[in-house]
């Protein structure tokens, strides 16, 4: 019997909590900055995180299971965004809490999109994030009432998920709100997806910080082939990754390379350093690019690419 099992079902608390939102509202600083690791990609480019990530944070009291969903996209009406948009919805109806995350001083159509998807059934907490961005502190108070008269909040939090202010608070509101049950992954897990999903993942991030709006949103990662080895020299740990990148076209596929196939090169080596910090091992990273027309609209692939 492990230390939590010892505390009981009693006086333990685990619950799984969704983190809702339009694209670009903060959703996957805000879970990475909980849980003091970083598993859910980030950019300033909108809708980074495709898929639905599970961080989790155990305290001696309670295991918070923070689910980070894709922004909820109204624009863009492809199969992959729909594969996204009920990602979203489904997340909504198995979770315990919801965090319900805009962004301080706006609140606009796509905000209220989401809003309408909010279930009246569980506890919704409105969380204001990127307070240390708001100009004037003083806009606070109608902000918060106009949203407040469109929806029954449990409680209102302001926050600032990059600069980690006010998430202890967050912490606290939420905690009494979780299920009493024991905790359903060990003290030392903080994601339930796998080092192959989160390579993908990290090699995405670097491709939207280095490119931009250089690259359209349609481009993807697939992991051809990984690896795990222990080395007889040293004993140390090395993984070993093939990854393609996926792009609608040949004039993609040139910008991603760059001149004399830098940019290609820099997204590797970045990429290759953050995998080493996450995985604690030595890692041999390969990429190419590859050109693969309309996966983004193609059902199939969407599925094989683990979007649905």
């Amino acid at each position: 019997m492990n230390e939590l099992e010892e505390v009981g079902a009693e006086m333990f608390r685990c619950g799984f909590v969704a983190i809702v939102g339009r694209p670009n509202v903060g959703k996957s600083t805000l879970l990475n900055h909980l849980i003091g690791q970083k598993i859910s990609i980030t950019s300033r480019k909108a809708q980074t995180t495709r898929h639905r990530i599970t961080g989790v944070l155990t305290t001696d009291s309670a295991q918070f299971v923070f689910v980070d969903t894709p922004g909820f996209q109204t624009k863009y009406r492809n199969a992959l965004n729909q594969a996204m948009n009920r990602s979203v919805t489904t997340t909504l109806a198995d979770v315990d809490v919801i965090l319900f995350v805009v962004e301080a001083g706006r609140f606009g159509p796509a905000d209220e999109e989401v809003l309408k998807l909010l279930p009246k059934s569980r506890p919704v907490l409105l969380v204001i994030n990127k307070m240390d961005e708001l100009a004037d502190k003083g806009s606070m108070l109608p902000f918060v009432e106009s949203i407040s008269k469109r929806f029954d909040f449990h409680a209102i939090v302001p926050v600032s998920a990059q600069k980690k202010q006010k998430l202890d608070v967050l912490m606290k509101v939420v905690e009494p709100l979780l299920p009493e049950s024991t905790p359903f992954y060990d003290e030392e897990q903080i994601t339930d997806r796998n080092e192959r999903f989160l390579a993908a993942e990290i090699i995405r991030e670097k491709i939207f910080r280095l490119l931009g709006d250089e690259l359209p949103y349609s481009m993807t990662v697939e992991i051809e082939q990984f690896e795990e080895e222990v080395l007889p020299r040293d004993g140390s740990e090395l993984r070993r990754i093939h990854a393609a990148i996926l792009v609608d076209r040949d004039g993609q596929k040139a910008i991603l390379i760059g001149k004399n196939g830098e940019k290609l090169k820099k997204i590797g080596t970045d990429a290759r350093l953050d995998m080493e910090k996450l995985f604690d091992a030595k890692v041999h990273l390969e990429i190419w690019v590859k050109v693969k027309s309309g996966w983004a609209d193609d059902t199939r692939l969407i599925r094989q690419f683990g979007y649905e």
